[in-house]
């Protein structure tokens, strides 16, 4: 109830647009972003009870099928064992992912990694391949794994790709609450510059007011698409944290969990930089970073937590479970590669900056392939 509280109260001023960052006609818009961020909150919120209703309903399933049943009976059970391990990892985790994302905060202390910087544009490129690969390695085929087990029925189930219709629905819905939140935006801003010109008709202003003024208008835009990248890019990252905490947590199997933890670390270091790049750029005052760091911190050990108190009744095989688990897991996947391919990289390698610069260009490329490299390898243990 707490965590849910926390949102709630940040949902009024997601955005924390003031005075000095925007011109006061754009104040209009903070209404609609506030209702649009509190839609993207509640659609976190909801995800996450999702995923905590599956566990209750395992127990009304109907028995698996002997190749499950085999499936279920292989590894290595030692129930002690593994819960000396959970308590590592939820430990070991917290504190990888505080250092990922709190990593590109801090840098604005160092001048060479200012986010104007050509270093930061290498180390953000670097990031954004390490989410790409996440969408495509780690989560896409995690939901393909689930929602093609022999523990569910062949029809409709291994009938129909339901992980790639599910992460291309997501994909699209990812894009229209882009582009509407987006589109609402400028719509206010053109609004309220009528109003303002309106205001100033008859009056003289010299050009260095106006020229200002415009600067702070293409500030102002742009500082606001960080903002909506910013969380639509944590709220993908925090289901899959959830998910993949859930099932480390219920788990009884040392002999995967032991790899899992190290794997998890790294995973969640890099993932970390790469949200923790976009909170910097986004420029949101302490309290709102405070709060996307504690989300992001948090995920993957409460739901590991969750999986070790649930581990009665909660089981990995269970058809509701992998259902749940697997849908939820094709939206985070779809989500997460729109974000990655479209928000992250092309909105990079489309700009001015690496558009100017063809050293910075390829080494910036030479970052992505290693992130994406480095990520798709990790594959092999989580």
């Amino acid at each position: 109830m707490e965590a849910i509280t926390v949102i709630s109260q940040s949902s009024l001023n997601p955005l924390n647009l003031n005075r000095n960052q925007l011109i006061s006609p754009t104040s209009s818009i903070s209404f609609c972003t506030m209702a649009r961020d509190l839609r993207l909150h509640a659609l976190i919120v909801l995800l996450l009870l999702v995923s905590f209703w599956t566990p209750s309903c395992s127990e009304s399933i109907p028995t698996p099928n002997s190749q499950c049943q085999t499936q279920l009976q292989q590894g290595c059970h030692d129930r002690h064992k593994s819960l000396k391990l959970k308590l590592i990892a939820i430990a070991t985790i917290l504190v990888a992912s505080m250092i990922g994302v709190c990593l590109p905060l801090f840098s604005r202390a160092v001048p060479l990694l200012q986010p104007e910087g050509s270093p930061f544009a290498i180390v953000k490129a670097f990031a954004s391949g390490v989410i790409l690969a996440t969408g495509y390695m780690h989560v896409l085929p995690d939901s393909f794994n689930c929602l093609t087990s022999p523990c569910l029925p062949e029809n409709p189930w291994r009938k129909f790709p339901f992980t790639t219709f599910i992460a291309m629905i997501s994909a699209v819905m990812t894009l229209m609450l882009d582009s509407f939140s987006m589109s609402r935006y400028k719509k206010e801003l053109m609004e309220a510059q009528v109003a303002e010109e309106e205001q100033n008709e008859g009056m003289e202003i010299d050009d260095n007011s106006g020229r200002e003024e415009g600067t702070n208008k293409k500030l102002g835009a742009k500082l606001v698409r960080h903002r909506v990248i910013a969380q639509l890019l944590e709220a993908g990252i925090v289901v899959h944290s959830v998910v993949i905490g859930l099932s480390m947590g219920a788990s009884e199997n040392p002999c995967t969990i032991r790899p899992l933890i190290a794997a998890l670390c790294f995973h969640q270091l890099f993932e970390g930089m790469g949200l923790g790049g976009c909170i910097l750029q986004a420029e949101y005052g302490f309290k709102m970073k405070a709060i996307m760091v504690f989300f992001f911190s948090i995920t993957t050990p409460f739901g590991i937590a969750l999986g070790i108190g649930l581990s009665n009744v909660y089981s990995d095989n269970s058809p509701t479970a992998l259902i749940v688990v697997g849908v939820l897991n094709a939206l985070s996947a779809g989500l997460l590669n729109y974000m990655a391919l479209v928000d992250l990289l092309a909105f990079d390698f489309m700009g001015p900056k690496l558009q100017a610069n063809l050293t910075l260009h390829i080494w910036a490329y030479v970052a992505v392939f290693l992130g994406a490299g480095g990520m798709s390898l990790m594959a092999k243990w989580a």
